[in-house]
């Protein structure tokens, strides 16, 4: 087995479980951290496959933009939830 079939083999092992530490995640901010995390993986994985340009949109989208989103978009239900429950 070559050393880069190998490191294909971890990169997608890492994919695997941080995939599914995503999914067992129940808080919606531990899932948007674990996202993070498994747009991280990929990225790796996606180096590892030899497809930078792949690995830099994931780099942006899947580890900074998307978690940052729902982030905000927790934050910003849980603030008209508590304005709500503040008028009642």
């Amino acid at each position: 087995m070559s050393a880069m079939s190998v490191l294909v083999v971890v990169s997608l092992t890492l994919v695997a479980l941080a995939g599914t530490a995503v999914v067992i995640s129940n808080a919606p901010q531990r899932q948007a951290v674990t996202l993070a995390f498994f747009g991280l993986t990929l990225t790796v994985l996606f180096m590892t496959l030899q497809a930078p340009d792949v690995a830099l949109s994931q780099l942006g989208v899947g580890t900074a933009v998307v978690p940052l989103m729902v982030m905000l978009a927790i934050r910003t239900t849980r603030g008209s939830r508590e304005e709500e429950e503040k008028d009642k």
